[in-house]
């Protein structure tokens, strides 16, 4: 595999495989998510899900300031209600495309993550920060709620008194704090945060990328829709995978001691 790179106004996309990198690219305004960044947020979302050889994908912000301080308010026409709410939506529905993504996404959040940011974050599957980091849906702080999905996915994340405590007082939670309650799944020191990132990446690239589409979405189902129908998925992803190269290899691998090759097939 060689690298690569795509570049966009607002993002970027580096591909080197079997992982993908789509980079928040707005240093100077702390990465603040404007109209135009989340229509090219798509694009790259549904380049790399289409891309096979691409096994996990990253999102991150430019710099070493923030993932991302939310939503570039000069950028946004607030002339009516009904076009604030299409914004609302817009982005939801791309952050939503995160969830539905065929392929693990890890947030890497070094730095500011607020607002929209943490929405973004929030639609990951997992969420690896800095110690320095900050976290939080601060919407409140202006007088707003969070309007991409944050009163959804946030109660999942950590409960519903934490997520009223953030919510209601637009509290800006220190990294630590946020490996406690669940927010982030892993925290790192400021110097070995890309390093302990790329590691991690690298190691749920190996596994079986087939059984990490289904089982990626059978636990999203947990959450929609009752228990009998999310086992229902849960028993056909099972069946087919038996059928599968992959599952023949991890059982070889299991018997001769070695680690296995997973190859997606």
């Amino acid at each position: 595999y060689t690298s690569a790179e795509k570049g966009f106004d607002e993002m970027s996309l580096r591909k080197s495989p079997p992982v993908a990198w789509v980079v928040l690219n707005r240093p100077h305004r702390l990465n603040a998510i404007t109209p135009k960044m989340i229509d090219e947020l798509e694009m790259c979302l549904r380049e790399v899900d289409g891309d096979g050889s691409i096994r996990v994908v990253g999102i991150r912000g430019e710099g070493d300031k923030a993932f991302s301080a939310g939503a570039d308010i000069s950028s946004y026409e607030f002339s009516s209600p009904s076009k604030v709410f299409d914004a609302s939506r817009r982005w939801f529905e791309v952050f939503s495309l995160v969830e539905r993504l065929s392929k693990p996404v890890v947030a890497a959040i070094n730095g500011y993550a607020f607002g929209g940011g943490c929405e973004l974050a929030l639609a990951c599957d997992f969420r690896l920060a800095s110690k320095s980091s900050q976290i939080g849906l601060t919407e409140t702080n202006l007088g707003l709620m969070p309007g991409a999905g944050g009163t959804q996915k946030l109660v999942r994340v950590v409960g519903l008194s934490n997520a009223k405590r953030m919510i209601f007082f637009g509290e800006r939670v220190p990294a630590e704090e946020a490996l406690r309650i669940g927010l982030v799944d892993a925290v790192f020191s400021n110097e070995e945060f890309d390093s302990k990132v790329d590691e991690f990446v690298a190691k749920l690239a190996k596994r079986a990328p087939i059984a990490l589409k289904f089982a990626k979405r059978a636990l999203n189902l947990a959450f929609q829709v009752p228990t009998d129908l999310g086992q229902l998925f849960e028993a056909s992803g099972f069946s087919l995978l038996v059928t599968t190269q992959d599952v023949s290899e991890g059982i070889s691998a299991f018997l001769s001691k070695r680690e296995p090759e997973f190859k997606g097939e």
